[in-house]
């Protein structure tokens, strides 16, 4: 199972303030714990939302939105991407974090990600061999 690891953004990554010294360090080895577990298939920090455009879709019209956007709770300030064997265990990883934003009390969000399978009979032979040519074999995971 592949779950999206989604870190909140906070007043001061909003402002582009940048993690401390200690702040990379524990997260740099924490990203090494990640990958000697095999979990760990991305991870980014984004920009703050200042740096961002929203496209709004009405219809077959479009209109585009620069930041930055004013729900900081709602906003992404990075993001993790794991392979697992379950819900429970990205969850059992998430608690083992460092504190992404010091100083707050910050969420971080667990969504699992699709795959072909749970898409049913809809996805047809034709589109998953289009999904496959796409975006490889490892799309199956």
């Amino acid at each position: 199972m592949r779950f999206m690891i989604i870190i909140k953004a906070s007043q001061d990554s909003e402002a582009g303030v940048m993690p401390s010294e200690e702040l990379l360090t524990a997260m740099g080895n924490y990203n090494e714990e990640l990958a000697k577990a095999g979990i760990l298939l991305a991870g980014e920090g984004l920009h703050p939302s200042s740096k961002g455009t929203r496209v709004r879709f009405s219809g077959d019209k479009r209109s585009v939105i620069d930041g930055p956007f004013a729900e900081t709770k709602e906003l992404i300030a990075g993001f993790w991407l794991w392979k697992v064997k379950s819900k429970e265990e990205a969850i059992e990883w998430v608690k083992r974090c460092p504190n992404p934003m010091p100083g707050t009390e910050p969420e971080i969000e667990i969504r699992q990600v699709f795959e072909m399978d749970d898409f049913g009979p809809e996805l047809t032979p034709e589109l998953r061999e289009q999904e496959e040519r796409v975006f490889g074999e490892g799309r199956k995971c």
